[in-house]
């Protein structure tokens, strides 16, 4: 072939080829932009394998993972890109939510702090690089969670109970609404279900549900009033687009009517330009809670309420701090214990969304629920399912699920009673005001007790922990110890009986002063009578095993030998008072005069006071048992 148009062809077979890519392009950005993300990233795969705009596509699959909580997926495109010249400081900082999302913590803040080095408006980043741990739910019930039986392949979220009957939102296209998939995730759109007593699962009747998207939803005390999140569509229309062509969230009321649930109303405060979803009712109906986009949050979605009279409503509220950041709270939920429950990727948490906690006693903390209530994945929708806040649900697409996102039913167990009585480990005896104490992981003390007058104590903990204990008094050896409360869900309560070894002092134990005597004298005075009869009650009534022996003094007045007998003869007289009023003889095994050669006080000239300290008889303990 000539040269000439062997070199043509070449060009021409390259220029149809960068328009077949060109036109790849074109296609991938529209589904992106369109939110089909899954079809879109089978798009960029296939440019990025002809190595066509390569670090761009990887973002975009690396974006597109990120919009559809694919951490997994997500971290290999970003940590592909985050190294290239020009890249986005808004990569670095969904690579270090991804990461969070693989529990690679550390790394995560690195990447952090490089958006926030980099971002001009880094304040949505300060309490995840906080160094302090996550404040983790200070009350003392355990949770469990176990998958609900209502999961299918797709996902399942969002669950009410009203009246016995579970109410949650599914994309297993099994409602009568004509089923489409949702681009985005690739899944029918959402409906809201319920499970009937037999545990079958059926879309609710009457005009909730449409071709777009339904739930989640909340419902009113007396189960007349439905309050749900649905995209902008109202009479098998669908309503106004914002300038981005997005269909945006709004809530609506349905009422029960013979058993259908019809009358649907917008909500006033819905808008065309931004989303309003995730209803939660108050206790007393008076107040509904939702999160939105709203302009002048503080982050991307924040939590809001609003009165409710009738069939007006007042003017919506953002909840502002503490419960809002500059990052996204979803899924609010308003218990009838007082308690405000809602899930959170701006507070510092486990991975991407976590579940919250302000408690009423505390409503100035926020505090995460902790595992296994929260995962490194997305975990929301708290909700408690009975009168007596023990069993209740929460939704997640953490691993091991049936469907992106699944239902979990949760039990909540009641703190661990710890109780027990303190007694005398040599007589058995109950030992009132001993004090135990507990700690924590961190060596701090949680809880201070004093035992009654029968020496019982007791308290709550929680389960699935190691407490280090001590327990103390005066006249007893310190003992430490730890009590572990690890499988114990089927005990209410925890019998911890502890016993204290004596210390090793009669004149502690018995509480009596020194035997003292008069200058040259031996007898026993009745200042030291009184004592005597002390170490007596001890030898007879608490300790029938203990013996002793006996140590007597002198002052230093007098030669060495005549000290010597005098003290032998205050020893006599000590050891004959306790043997007359009921010692056994061999309970003491010596009795023996040191003099002036163990002064109590070593004094050169003495004083009157100081010489009387010096003549005395002391007690030693041999045997306890």
């Amino acid at each position: 072939m000539n040269k000439k148009y062997f070199l043509l062809l070449l060009l021409l077979c390259s220029a149809f080829a960068l328009t077949a890519q060109s036109g790849k392009q074109k296609k991938a950005d529209r589904l992106y932009d369109d939110f089909a993300y899954v079809k879109a990233i089978e798009v960029y795969k296939d440019l990025v394998e002809r190595d066509y705009n390569t670090t761009y596509n990887q973002q975009r699959i690396a974006d597109s993972y990120y919009k559809l909580r694919d951490p997994q997926n997500a971290v290999q495109y970003y940590a592909q890109v985050v190294n290239k010249p020009d890249v986005s400081p808004e990569a670095y900082y969904k690579y270090a939510q991804m990461l969070r999302g693989m529990r690679e913590y550390d790394k995560s803040r690195e990447w952090l702090k490089k958006y926030q080095e980099e971002a001009k408006n880094p304040k949505e980043v300060e309490e995840l690089l906080d160094p302090e741990s996550i404040t983790t739910y200070e009350g003392l019930e355990s949770f469990r969670v176990q998958p609900g039986g209502m999961n299918s392949q797709y996902s399942d979220f969002g669950t009410f109970v009203s009246d016995g009957t579970v109410y949650f939102v599914s994309a297993r296209g099994e409602a009568d609404t004509r089923t489409k998939i949702y681009d985005w995730t690739g899944e029918p759109f959402l409906d809201i279900y319920k499970t009937s007593e037999n545990g079958s699962v059926n879309a609710v009747s009457g005009e909730v549900n449409t071709v777009r998207h339904e739930g989640p939803l909340t419902i009113s005390a007396d189960g007349k009033t439905m309050y749900f999140t649905r995209n902008n569509y109202m009479d098998n229309r669908n309503g106004k687009k914002d300038e981005q062509g997005v269909n945006h969230l709004k809530i609506y009321k349905a009422k029960l009517v013979d058993g259908k649930w019809d009358d649907i109303e917008e909500l006033p405060f819905s808008s065309d330009t931004y989303s309003v979803g995730h209803p939660s009712l108050s206790a007393d109906g008076k107040t509904l809670y939702f999160a939105s986009d709203a302009p002048g949050g503080l982050g991307g979605s924040d939590i809001y309420k609003v009165s409710i009279d009738g069939d007006s409503y007042g003017t919506p509220e953002n909840l502002g701090a503490p419960v809002n950041t500059p990052g996204n709270e979803v899924f609010p939920y308003a218990a009838k214990n007082g308690n405000f429950y809602f899930s959170s990727d701006g507070h510092k948490g486990y991975g991407l969304l976590d579940i919250f906690v302000m408690t009423e006693e505390a409503p100035e903390k926020i505090q995460n629920l902790g595992e296994p209530i929260n995962s490194s994945l997305d975990d929301f929708g708290f909700s408690f399912s009975s009168e007596d806040d023990t069993k209740g649900y929460i939704s997640s697409n953490r691993e091991g699920g049936m469907g992106n996102d699944d239902i979990y039913e949760m039990t909540i167990l009641a703190p661990l009673v710890l109780k027990g009585q303190v007694t005398d480990s040599i007589n058995g005896k109950p030992i009132a005001n001993a004090t135990v104490r507990l700690m924590d992981e961190n060596d701090e003390q949680i809880a201070f007790l004093e035992t009654d007058e029968d020496g019982n104590y007791s308290t709550e903990i929680a389960r699935d922990r190691t407490y280090p204990l001590e327990a103390k008094h005066i006249k007893y050896n310190t003992k430490t110890d730890e009590i572990n409360t690890a499988n114990m869900d089927e005990r209410e309560e925890l019998v911890y009986d502890i016993e204290l070894a004596p210390i090793r002092d009669v004149e502690y134990l018995a509480e009596i002063n020194k035997i003292y005597f008069d200058f040259d004298k031996s007898n026993i005075r009745p200042d030291a009578a009184k004592e005597l009869d002390k170490l007596v009650d001890l030898m007879k009534n608490d300790y029938p095993e203990l013996v002793i022996e006996i140590g007597s003094h002198t002052d230093k007045r007098g030669s060495v030998e005549y000290n010597r007998k005098l003290a032998e003869r205050r020893a006599q007289s000590t050891y004959d008072y306790l043997v007359e009023h009921g010692i056994a003889p061999e309970r003491i095994v010596t009795y023996k005069g040191y003099g002036e050669m163990k002064p109590d006080v070593d004094c050169m000239t003495c004083n009157e006071e100081q010489h009387q300290l010096n003549r005395r008889s002391v007690f030693k303990v041999v045997k306890m048992e």
